[in-house]
């Protein structure tokens, strides 16, 4: 264990950032470097080894947190990297990604600092490859089944690992060029590089998974016949639909939604183009939306150059410290700044955030061409507009980062696989999945479902059944699902299927 006294005699430090006017000049990641190794382990030392380790209900995936803890403080770089894969395919992309709930729900914080256990697992992924222990794990034998994974984002890259690794044979179908969903397009490289995709990926081919790329199930690929060639098929396309801005201007030039103009910007990343075709560069830019992507969209156009950066975002500023409605262990809704709001305020002096702001209205420029945008002030509650609040706000680029809606509509993979849609918009699945699983990222059960046609060895996994959630609920419902598949081809499975807090006893 770590030193029982560690909590008391080591202060929280988290692994620092590069300097703001440094990154906003490249985009390398914003902590490239800066996992030093004696930090992280001292830090690691603080755990407490908590009898009922609450950091568990924090994380879908249910992370042996206290055991990697542990390693990591003694320098088992190997061990604690054991630990971590037992339960996450890709803690490369979580100790990036992941918002980190599990800092939350740490005993610390009931009343002083978590453990950085983010930066533990960051530091641990990145040792399981420098250090060479990153080996594939090809099947032994191969079981005579093949399974086709619809989507590669982490939901449908987490299925395919675990199918492969028990013996199926496992092609993972993506309808864009390169493999990797959101991962790949979605993600600015300042937050994760490419280049930890790309090796994951390199591992599952040598381990014996199979990829094609351009390949548009439902479209110009007949899930039927799919469905047809292999054994089971897992559904892991995403959710992908955005949500609309419907007010009068919307058609203006220059106001986009936020993932053609982040694919746009990863796609120079790849070389394929010089410069992106919608830059913020030397515009005056506003984003609508105060989530993860609009943050992504703000560290974006920062490096690209941008006049000015505004985001709108229509929630009331959150308080700075968890409210009684939301007690410990939940994961509160509090003032946070991303290390984009950072930057911004390194380089304009201010939180470029507009809280309790809604768009009325978009002004037409010179041909056509969006010039500002018409804001007001709503109520806290009703989000109505408050009066005389009307403020103009210079606006050359608009970006729409308003969240996601459900997987894009796409007729023909509904019709071919028999499937149908919730009443939120994402693929049904069965009655026993949807009892155990509720809305949103604070619950849910054994992320593995049928399609709620009956069909047998459809599966469902991801945003695609779940809805817009974070990257370790998608990795979770991919392991779930295969688990799922598994049982379906085999009779049996030992893959571990991720579960609930609530349907984890919290004693054996």
């Amino acid at each position: 264990m770590t030193d029982p006294f560690g909590f008391l005699r080591t202060p929280r430090r988290p692994v620092p950032a590069r300097p703001v006017d440094e990154r906003l000049n490249d985009w390398h990641e914003v902590y490239a470097g800066q996992a030093l190794l004696p930090l992280v382990s001292e830090q690691a030392g603080r755990c407490m080894d908590c009898g009922i380790p609450f950091c568990h209900s924090g994380c879908p995936l249910g992370n042996l947190i206290p055991e990697w803890n542990a390693y990591a403080a003694h320098g088992d770089w190997r061990t604690a990297a054991e630990r971590l894969h037992a339960t996450n395919n890709f803690p490369e992309f979580t100790g990036r990604l992941c918002p980190a709930p599990c800092e939350d729900a740490c005993v610390l914080t009931i009343n002083a600092d978590p453990v950085t256990i983010k930066n533990v697992e960051q530091a641990i992924a990145d040792q399981f490859w420098e250090r060479g222990y990153a080996s594939p794990l090809p099947p032994e034998r191969l079981s005579g089944k093949s399974v086709a994974v619809i989507g590669s984002g982490p939901a449908g890259l987490a299925a395919a690992q675990q199918l492969t690794r028990v013996g199926h044979t496992v092609a993972v179908y993506e309808r864009e060029d390169r493999i990797g969903g959101l991962l790949r397009y979605g993600i600015p490289s300042f937050k994760m590089e490419k280049r930890h995709l790309n090796r994951r990926i390199e591992q599952m081919r040598a381990e014996g998974t199979k990829f094609r790329t351009g390949a548009d199930v439902g479209g110009d690929l007949d899930a039927t016949e799919l469905r047809r060639r292999h054994d089971a098929i897992v559904i892991a396309v995403g959710a992908t639909r955005q949500r609309e801005l419907p007010v009068p201007g919307r058609r203006l030039r220059g106001i986009h939604q936020a993932m053609e103009y982040l694919t746009l910007a990863n796609r120079v990343g790849e070389g394929d183009y010089t410069s992106s075709p919608v830059s913020a560069e030397g515009r005056h830019v506003v984003i609508v939306g105060g989530g993860d992507t609009g943050s992504d969209c703000l560290g974006t156009a920062l490096r690209q150059g941008a006049a000015s950066v505004v985001q709108l975002d229509i929630n009331p500023q959150p308080v700075g410290s968890r409210s009684d409605a939301e007690p410990w262990p939940t994961y509160p809704k509090v003032y946070r700044i991303s290390h984009a709001h950072e930057e911004a305020r390194g380089r304009e002096g201010t939180d470029p955030r507009l809280f309790s702001s809604a768009t009325l209205r978009f002004e037409e420029g010179r041909d056509g061409q969006v010039c500002a945008l018409h804001l007001t002030e709503v109520e806290p509650e009703a989000r109505r507009p408050r009066p005389d609040t009307e403020r103009v706000l210079p606006a050359e680029l608009v970006l729409l980062a308003l969240g996601f809606s459900g997987p894009e509509r796409n007729p023909g993979l509904m019709r071919q696989l028999g499937l149908a849609r919730d009443d939120r918009g994402n693929f049904a699945r069965d009655d026993a999945f949807r009892a155990q699983a509720p809305a949103g990222d604070e619950g849910g059960g054994r992320a593995q479902g049928t399609a709620s046609t009956g069909a047998d060895g459809i599966f469902v996994a991801g945003d695609a059944g779940r809805g817009q959630s974070l990257v370790v609920w998608a990795i979770a419902e991919g392991r779930a699902a295969a688990a799922a598949t598994d049982r379906f081809l085999s009779g049996f499975t030992e893959l571990p299927a991720p579960v609930s807090p609530k349907d984890r006893p919290l004693l054996t």
